[in-house]
């Protein structure tokens, strides 16, 4: 199972940054895929999160309405638009499929005048 994330970058408050993970070593589209983040000093959080067909989404309160979760079977990839961003988005942010124990490198995300 390996999870690569890519996309991150650094970006001015209130722009725009495209993650996505692409995933590899099971069946993609039987599971759910999460988005998370960790920022320095703190515990990790769950961001977003959507069901296997991509039929149902999650999000933490901190990013409703300003971050997107989608996904693409035929790619085996998982996206995360996230708009409207804040210096508080600051963090290394990984994908995983819910109720699997995988964790890939991550990809950093800078959100800084």
């Amino acid at each position: 199972v390996q999870f690569v994330e890519s996309g991150g970058g650094l970006v001015q408050p209130g722009g725009s940054l495209r993650l996505s993970c692409a995933a590899s070593g099971f069946t993609f589209s039987r599971y759910g895929m999460r988005w998370h983040r960790q920022a320095p000093g703190k515990e990790r959080e769950l961001v977003a999160t959507i069901t296997s067909n991509g039929g149902i989404t999650w999000y933490a309160d901190s990013v409703k309405g300003r971050f997107l979760i989608s996904r693409d079977n035929a790619k085996n990839t998982v996206y995360l638009q996230m708009n409207s961003l804040k210096p508080e988005d600051t963090a290394v942010y990984y994908c995983t499929a819910v109720g699997m124990g995988y964790w890939g490198q991550g990809t950093q995300v800078t959100v800084s005048s």
